[in-house]
């Protein structure tokens, strides 16, 4: 069969040979035993109801045996025999070009160049799921390839629920993933439910197939790098050290990030496959497995003010506390493990192998949790150190100080300031001694201006078009920056510098994608420039999409609104809001997630993708949408009453007459 075939086969109506794992690359930890007896026979009859009953009998032991070995169902014997990566859209079977782009994006999220681990459905932070099974792929991908466009897909946390009638102005797919009652969303709540197979983690981006590859956290992080420095001082980042961990998934774009921003990086990495990983693809420049040689090197490096980045290959823990000892100076420091995912793989102890930590956290998850929340004690206990020298520390919204305070580190401060745990402050619970870097750097400096991650894949798979898609983008930003006020020209100037390194660089990773933080006015020109040049037939087909790391997308009180200050931060309502308007307002696809970076239950967060195909209807959809998904959330940071939001509104109001915002009075401090 050819790949279109097998594409519209969707699921064999024959059983395909047994498959097994391949074990040269990276698969999910085994999770935790969890299901009841019961339970487990309702999980088996939950994936079977994907199948003709004929076959039940033949698919029990093996599906019953790959929930006693992995935790999960998988279904690995329908994997897809061809290889899975983002083809030119022309590839795909389809009666509508915006399904074959949802089609293409699916696909480039689940590539195994860009996928963390790629047989478990997972595309990046150990349980960032686009799909909790290979039958969802298989049905999902038949369902696009038959839809019109007077249809519109439903997608339950993976499992397709079906096409319904819609109309051709509707999003083509409607995604939700891990929306449970509140009450019913802790850690554990999600263990069970995605064991049963009826509810998944679709992080932000992998669940909204707008997942491209690491190029979007290099960004992000090169943009916070940067600021981190200049909040220590104005004489550039030549010299400076930056401290973090993390390899695998998105992480592993810390390295590169570092080289870009121009300083020494140090990122460890507990997990060997990863750490040489992401050596032999070039994102980092060196590996280093020896304490006192890693101090020889970094002195070195920090006295010839050298542009290096360095893998150690261990714990975390252990970097702190050497340096610490050797009287090392720490510039910036931050972490990002996926603390998020603390007892299933996401954060290793001390004192344990890679390998006796994965078997700890399958057979005795408790005293596995214990040596976590000792390892974070200690963790937190040399980070505080080093800040007592002058060491920047920033949260990188990967819930550390989140877990670091729930396991008793001193991680806040009393009424003098000095470092205690959370039972000692008796300041609010959530406020840490240390800021997120959205409360420091991205929040006043980018999303209250309405800057934040827009990202676009050339449909066509053709470097070529994405070479001048760089080219139509940079020439606007130029544009726009010429009339631009004195309070946004850094974040312009930072841009316009990123996206004409991007190329050499060699960011693309899987599609042919790039992203770069612009406001809504740089977004609607970019969009519209490239909607212009497909009309003209000079590049094909473009899909649009975001992080949900953005102004309005997500809803995270450590995170992305940790700057709200006025006790709205643990509401929702702005992701809500953001989803629904987009997809009246355009959207080729939307979602909203609970979970993210931050954690299960910890935030709401929506994003979207859209066709730019160079007709006139694309055209009044980038306008229409584009506006609303930034200033959604402009409004609502102007409401909270941060001074840089309400600059922004403003100044968009008066560009867009039918803009009208409620607008926060001040209070003089004085009165209260």
């Amino acid at each position: 069969m050819t790949f279109q075939e097998q594409i519209k086969e969707g699921i064999p109506s024959h059983l395909p040979s047994k498959k097994y794992r391949d074990t040269t690359i990276s698969h999910a930890p085994k999770r935790k035993e969890i299901l009841s007896e019961e339970e487990k026979k309702l999980a088996l009859k939950n994936a079977l109801r994907y199948f003709d009953s004929q076959f039940h009998a033949e698919l029990i032991p093996e599906f019953k045996q790959e929930l006693e070995d992995f935790g999960r169902i998988y279904m690995y014997r329908f994997m897809p025999d061809y290889k899975i990566f983002a083809r030119p859209i022309s590839d795909y079977p389809g009666n509508s070009e915006q399904a074959k782009a949802i089609q293409l994006m699916i696909q480039n999220n689940l590539d195994h160049a860009v996928a963390q681990h790629p047989e478990e459905l997972i595309t990046y932070g150990g349980n960032g799921a686009v799909f909790q099974n290979w039958a969802q792929y298989l049905l999902t991908m038949k369902y696009l390839s038959e839809m019109t466009e007077e249809q519109t897909l439903v997608m339950y946390s993976g499992h397709p629920m079906g096409l319904f009638p819609s109309h051709k102005n509707a999003p083509r797919v409607v995604v939700t993933n891990g929306m449970v009652i509140p009450n019913y969303s802790k850690p554990d709540d999600w263990e069970k439910m995605n064991a049963l197979g009826v509810s998944q983690y679709g992080q932000m981006t992998a669940g909204s197939y707008m997942y491209i590859g690491p190029q979007g956290i290099v960004h992000g992080t090169t943009i916070t790098v940067l600021n981190g420095s200049r909040k220590i001082d104005d004489k550039g980042t030549a010299g400076k050290l930056f401290v973090t961990a993390g390899l695998g998934g998105m992480s592993g774009a810390q390295p590169k990030a570092g080289n870009i921003a121009g300083v020494i990086s140090v990122t460890a990495e507990v997990n060997p496959a990863a750490t040489y990983k992401r050596h032999e693809q070039g994102w980092v420049d060196e590996v280093i497995t020896d304490l006192d040689e890693l101090v020889t090197r970094v002195k070195k490096a920090k006295e010839n003010k050298e542009v290096v980045s360095i893998a150690y290959n261990g714990n975390i823990v252990d970097v702190w506390e050497k340096f610490d000892e050797e009287n090392v100076y720490i510039e910036l420091g931050s972490d990002q493990t996926s603390l998020h995912n603390p007892w299933a793989g996401g954060y290793y102890p001390i004192g344990l192998s890679f390998e006796e930590s994965n078997q700890m956290m399958a057979e005795n998850p408790e005293l596995f949790k214990e040596k976590v929340q000792e390892t974070l004690r200690r963790h937190a206990e040399a980070i505080n150190k080093h800040t007592a020298k002058g060491t920047y520390f920033f949260d990188y919204g990967n819930a550390f100080l989140l877990e670091a305070s729930r396991a008793g580190a001193k991680v806040h401060k009393d009424e003098k300031g000095n470092l205690v745990d959370s039972s000692y402050s008796k300041l609010a619970s959530e406020t840490f001694a240390y800021p997120s870097y959205v409360q420091d750097i991205m929040g006043p400096m980018c999303f209250d201006y309405g800057f934040g991650p827009f990202r676009w894949v050339c449909a066509s798979g053709n470097p070529l078009d994405l070479e001048k898609t760089d080219e139509i983008a940079c020439q606007v930003l130029e544009e726009i920056m010429q009339h631009s006020p004195k309070e946004i020209q850094q974040q312009m100037q930072d841009n316009i510098t990123w996206i004409k390194g991007a190329q050499e660089n060699k960011l693309v990773v899987g599609s042919q994608a790039r992203i770069l933080y612009a406001d809504a006015e740089g977004r609607m020109k970019i969009a519209k420039a490239f909607n212009d040049a497909i009309t003209k037939g000079e590049i094909g087909a473009v899909v649009l999409g975001r992080d949900h790391h953005d102004v309005s997308g997500t809803d995270s009180p450590f995170r992305e609104t940790s700057n709200i200050y006025d006790g709205s931060k643990f509401t929702a309502d702005m992701a809500i809001h953001n989803v629904i308007g987009d997809s009246f307002r355009g959207a080729t696809w939307v979602s909203i997630h609970n979970g993210g970076g931050v954690g299960w239950g910890e935030v709401i967060n929506g994003g979207f993708g859209m066709l730019l195909d160079g007709t006139q209807d694309a055209e009044n959809r980038l306008k229409s949408m584009l506006h609303w998904d930034v200033n959604n959330g402009i409004a609502r940071r102007s409401w909270a009453r941060n001074e840089e939001a309400i600059f922004a509104i403003k100044r968009a109001m008066e560009e867009e007459p039918l803009l009208k915002v409620t607008l926060p009075n001040i209070v003089d401090e004085k009165l209260l």
